[in-house]
């Protein structure tokens, strides 16, 4: 963290606290009590009303007038960004994330926030591999550096790519990378469990005029076909998480009819596999007698 991300973490700690010693700001921050003494130095020198309270609960604070005017973050918005960042420290654990985390818990501390919603997700074993994969792949974005690795396709085929890195994804459960191919000269998004061997160059890019364009168009969507299927009441759950009440209506037997859309390919064959003998696609029949294929094959397996 640099002085100045440092100055302002100060500012907003102390709109929301009396008093903070500079051991509790030295701990925070990792550096040393003569360092906070000279950042306490430069706010007062910027018209930063700082104030210093000598003895054993002494510290520094910030004079009552400015923090009216200025705090413009309530208990509960607070509560909001620290359930948010809850969730993207699971997903994305970074020191950046946690001493963000950290930052927003000094600013309500003595406050007691009974956070009302808790974020969790899977702790899978690869996670650590893929965090890894993408704190290169940040580093390469922010520093526009070019990034090459090995790349394997869903046919299993290996190309080495070498791209210019523009966005990070994380899209269901999984991260993407997006960004100019120099192989295939055009935009490409990448699987990050796809991805071996990368390697952040030394070479730097420039930002394509024309990347703003084709930034937000999410490449790793597969075409998607509407089906129906019957349905257990066992998964209608499931359905509804992902699909909405909408799709599914009562049918007259003891099974649900339900209308979603699945990716035209594989992908889409794998995720209804899932729900086993509790659902049976009955529309449209080219997709069905795609899907019996697919089940064909699987029993091959084990003939």
């Amino acid at each position: 963290m640099d002085k100045v991300e440092r100055l302002i973490s100060i500012i907003m700690i102390l709109l929301k606290k009396e008093v903070v010693s500079a051991k509790e700001f030295s701990q925070l921050f990792n550096v040393s009590k003569r360092t906070i003494l000279r950042d306490m130095e430069t706010l007062s020198v910027s018209n930063i009303p700082i104030y210093s309270v000598h003895g054993v609960n002494g510290g520094y604070g910030i004079m009552e007038e400015y923090k009216v005017d200025k705090r413009l973050l309530s208990s509960s918005d607070l509560e909001n960004i620290l359930t948010a960042l809850g969730g993207l420290e699971q997903i994305f654990l970074t020191e950046e994330v946690q001493m963000t985390i950290k930052k927003i818990e000094a600013m309500v501390r003595p406050l007691s926030l009974n956070r009302s919603v808790q974020l969790s997700f899977y702790d899978w074993e690869g996670r650590s591999e893929i965090l890894e994969t993408v704190k290169k792949c940040q580093e390469s974005i922010v520093k526009k550096r070019l990034v090459s690795f090995d790349y394997t396709d869903q046919n299993g085929t290996v190309t080495n790519r070498m791209i210019e890195p523009y966005e990070l994804h994380f899209h269901e459960s999984s991260w993407y990378l997006k960004g100019f191919c120099l192989h295939r000269q055009g935009y490409r998004t990448f699987k990050l469990s796809r991805i071996d061997h990368l390697t952040v160059d030394d070479d730097t890019f420039h930002p394509r005029d024309d990347w703003s364009e084709q930034g937000h168009e999410t490449g790793y969507q597969s075409q998607l076909v509407a089906i129906k299927a019957l349905i257990s009441p066992s998964i209608k759950d499931q359905l509804i998480e992902r699909y909405g009440r909408n799709s599914i209506e009562n049918d007259n037997s003891e099974c649900l009819m339900a209308t979603i859309h699945v990716p035209q390919n594989h992908t889409g064959f794998q995720f209804l596999a899932s729900f086993g003998t509790h659902l049976k696609i009955v529309e449209p029949k080219t997709y069905v007698e795609d899907f019996r294929n697919y089940v064909r094959q699987m029993l091959e397996n084990y003939s």
